[in-house]
């Protein structure tokens, strides 16, 4: 079974994108779903932090925002919050690939926001990156609730830029065109891996 990796920089469209490979039928993991599931009200991750981070945790629910701060403000925390999650993450990963790969699936979709920034582009088969020019992601991030310009910039500045995930990618979806052109690309890229099996 080959992995394909889905990745993009913040606001080009990716969520969207993993929705259409999932409609054709293609079984996808979300990092980001998985995340959450473990960090809901009494989630198997809550322990952990609340034991790493006094104060985040209040009644089984953690405070996002609380720990956000912790965690942009020092890397020794983030690092801290990685160590619980990774692991977590992962496991939830190969059950799920394990699982697609019993029910017969010929290809699975990776999506994680940090691919490259994690060298996690280096497991995939193939990596689909999803793209939009910098004056459409600017305006769909800033269109965010709560979203500020610095907030923004201090996440891109973390980013491998998009023009480096454009160059280590193997299949790139342009999403400022509308969904129909977006999910036209999906739909290609689905069938070439079909026939690549």
């Amino acid at each position: 079974m080959k992995i394909i990796g889905l990745t993009g920089s913040i606001g080009m469209g990716k969520s969207e994108t993993a929705k259409m490979f999932t409609r054709l039928g293609v079984p996808v993991f979300d990092a980001d779903a998985e995340v959450h599931k473990l960090q809901v009200k009494d989630g198997p991750a809550i322990p952990a932090i609340d034991a790493a981070f006094p104060g985040v945790v209040e009644g089984g629910v953690l405070n996002r925002g609380k720990l956000g701060e912790l965690v942009f403000a020092d890397p020794t925390a983030k690092k801290r919050l990685e160590a619980i999650m990774h692991p977590m993450v992962a496991n939830a990963r190969i059950a799920f690939f394990d699982a697609a790969e019993k029910a017969g699936a010929k290809f699975v979709v990776l999506d994680v926001p940090l691919l490259f920034e994690t060298g996690g582009n280096k497991a995939c088969d193939k990596v689909v990156v999803v793209s939009a020019p910098s004056g459409v992601q600017r305006e769909r991030v800033l269109a965010r609730p709560g979203m500020t310009l610095e907030k923004f910039e201090n996440i891109l500045a973390r980013q491998v830029p998009d023009s480096d995930k454009r160059a280590g990618a193997d299949y790139i979806i342009e999403t400022d065109k509308g969904l129909d052109h977006a999910f036209a690309q999906v739909e290609k890229i689905v069938k070439e891996l079909e026939q690549d099996r």
